[in-house]
């Protein structure tokens, strides 16, 4: 995840506040209205109520209920998360911009998926410490490949040394800078064009359509595109006077723009799905 427009202090701050964005969740649907608020979910211990153990910094889930949330954690996703997974995710948990990493039951989930796929050839925009492109990683085949774009070569370099302990590095072509100048060169070059068979967007919600206007090219027809964050913190079915963080209120709009545009797309099937923070996977037809 890249914030393009508002300082790194600002996503301090909002890591601060995430909770509470989640909460206002609760406000927002008709459903599960006898759930508890989630900052204050529970789970009995003895009879004594606790907070929820996901309630760390930075942890994304949409579910109304923190409880359910690490019921899932703990039962499916953290039993099977390979060990340096495990590790990358413990190291990112201490950085301050530890909300912009991807969760651990979408890390399982896109690893799961990149199989499903038999992918190869993938791309990643938005690598931050890595967690997602080490997923990634450890699906493809040892001669798989994935073009990965950051803007902070510095963020990545904190879970390289994990990425290249778990042996798979070599397949990892990092490139420091935006993504969009480089991707323009690629669709210059028809050598690129439908040459991926998966790419994970996960970078500045205001370039999500221009990525997507490029990508549509070089992703290949059965290919997939996953694109990160499309509900935004629950934050798109929010009234206008919802007590938001700014960066949460800027990108709102783009991301709200990126959802009505892959849904009128002809060129692609879509899924929406609540895993983290929404993800949208397009598979491309034509």
């Amino acid at each position: 995840m890249v914030i393009s427009r508002f300082d790194r202090e600002e996503v301090v701050r909002g890591v601060m506040a995430h909770n509470h964005f989640i909460n206002l969740q609760n406000h927002f649907v008709n459903f599960h209205h006898t759930t508890q608020p989630d900052h204050m979910a529970a789970v009995n211990d003895g009879g004594v109520n606790q907070p929820a153990k996901h309630q760390e910094v930075g942890h994304k889930s949409l579910l109304q209920s923190d409880a359910l949330y690490q019921y899932i954690l703990e039962t499916s996703v953290y039993p099977r998360e390979p060990a340096p997974m495990k590790e990358l995710r413990e190291v990112t948990a201490k950085h301050p911009w530890n909300l912009m990493t991807t969760s651990a039951d979408e890390g399982q989930f896109l690893n799961m998926l990149l199989k499903l796929i038999n992918a190869k050839n993938t791309m990643e925009i938005g690598v931050y410490t890595g967690y997602s492109l080490l997923s990634t990683a450890l699906a493809l085949p040892d001669d798989g490949k994935i073009l990965a774009m950051d803007i902070n070569r510095e963020n990545y370099e904190i879970g390289l040394p994990i990425i290249q302990k778990a042996g798979v590095a070599h397949k990892i072509d990092f490139r420091e800078g935006p993504a969009l100048p480089l991707l323009d060169q690629m669709i210059q070059d028809k050598e690129f064009h439908g040459s991926f068979d998966f790419i994970f967007v996960d970078a500045d919600k205001d370039n999500y359509l221009n990525y997507h206007k490029r990508l549509i090219d070089l992703v290949k027809i059965g290919g997939v595109i996953g694109y990160d964050n499309t509900l935004w913190n629950g934050s798109l079915v929010a009234p206008p006077d919802a007590p938001l963080r700014k960066y949460v209120r800027y990108y709102r709009d783009f991301v709200l723009e990126l959802n009505k545009a892959l849904a009128a797309d002809p060129r692609v099937e879509i899924c929406q799905l609540p895993v983290g923070d929404g993800i949208t996977l397009c598979r491309r037809i034509s």
